[in-house]
Order: C-alpha cells, then structure tokens, then sequence
C-alpha cells in the first residue's frame, strides 16, 4: 500500500509557531507525528515524503522509527539531501498516474490526461494553490497524520477535472 505525507519537519520548534501546530515543543510534535505515522503504515508500505522532513543534517534518527519503505522528494528546508533525491516522484499507481512535488504546480506530468498532482509547501494553507486534481498532503491538513492512496482516491473524486484535460 501507498503513502503520502509532507512538511513532517522533525526536529523544527519554530514549525510550532509559524504553522499554528498544537505542541508545546518540538520533542511532542515529533512523537505525535511519528506516532500517527506508525498508527496507520505498516513495515511493507512504501512512503512517499513531499518534502521538509526535516531540518537537521542527519534525517536517520526519524527514519528509523518510521514503519514503511520511504522515498523523499526534496523540500525546501531538505538541505541533508544531496542531488541523488527527487525533485519530482511519479508513479502509475491502480491505473491512475501520480506526481510528487513539493510544490503546486499549475500544469504537471501528464496532466492534459488527468493525472494527480501531490503537493506540500504550503502547509494549511488555502485552496486556492488546487488546479484540478491536485492535493495537498501536507501533515497540517490530516490531523499529523499521511494520506493512504484510498483516501486521496477519495478526495480526488470530488475535485474537478486539470484545466488542461484533454476530452
């Protein structure tokens, strides 16, 4: 099974302030987050990270408290990822195309066929970042939890169609 979370930020105290996060530090965000994580994946599903996973140099200390097979797109705050990692993820997935990025895009990968577009960056941010079929995935927007691929099926049905589908 797939999924799909964003801007976790472990380990960012100032996170708690900016993004109106309802911890009192860092530590008690991390253990919520890491919590849900594991509430929900198992050790054979596969994590698609959105970005900002985290600020510190060394992401290893999450990850290995993190149930699943994890892939991370690089955020904006990812400065421990060196040139190897994502900038876009795409995955045919149930017959339905997905693409990863960090950001919302406007036009994406196979879009003008009505693939998916996951983004984070914007945390709780509004809607108004959507083009279609788009989503954010971002922990602030699901209760610190990830998103199961039924869930974003779910959601997908009732946005509308990418402004450049092709009919």
């Amino acid at each position: 099974m797939y999924f799909f979370t964003s801007d976790e930020h472990y380990g960012h105290k100032n996170v708690i302030k900016y993004c109106n996060r309802p911890f009192d530090n860092a530590k008690e965000m991390d253990k919520t987050i890491i919590d849900r994580h594991n509430e929900v994946v198992s050790h054979n599903d596969t994590v698609i990270h959105g970005g900002d996973f985290t600020l510190k140099s060394n992401p290893n200390e999450y990850i290995k408290q993190l149930n699943g097979q994890h892939v991370f797109v690089r955020g904006s705050h990812d400065k421990w990822m060196n040139r190897s990692y994502h900038e876009i993820w795409e995955k045919t997935i149930d017959g339905i195309h997905v693409v990863v990025c960090h950001y919302p895009m406007t036009i994406w990968s196979r879009s003008h066929y009505g693939s998916w577009q996951l983004f984070g960056h914007v945390h709780n941010g509004p809607n108004q970042y959507r083009n279609g079929k788009q989503l954010n995935i971002g922990v602030d927007v699901n209760n610190f939890y990830p998103f199961s691929f039924d869930q974003i099926k779910k959601s997908m049905g009732d946005l509308p169609d990418n402004i450049n589908l092709v009919k």
